[in-house]
């Protein structure tokens, strides 16, 4: 990534993403035997469907921590333009 000046709260998205990826597949993956008639997968794989919202909550933080990080250096900014 050639040019790209990694951002706070940049990781936390990208693994946000990723884990929610997981997460959604584990879903399709649990809920397709309920479909078509079969047995029902474990319990571990309802377990690993609920990664996608652990992995929503880790990308929302990865928002917030990159705001936050915004925020601050718009105020910096604004108060070295203000002297």
């Amino acid at each position: 990534m050639s040019g790209y000046a990694s951002k706070p709260g940049d990781l936390l998205v990208r693994v946000g993403g990723v884990v929610f990826a997981v997460g959604a597949v584990a879903t399709l993956v649990t809920v397709i035997p309920l479909f078509i008639g079969a047995d029902p997968l474990p319990t571990a794989a309802y377990v690993v469907s609920m990664l996608m919202g652990v992995g929503f909550l880790i990308a929302g933080a990865g928002l917030v921590r990159s705001i936050a990080h915004q925020r601050r250096r718009d105020r910096a900014a604004q108060g070295r333009s203000a002297r």
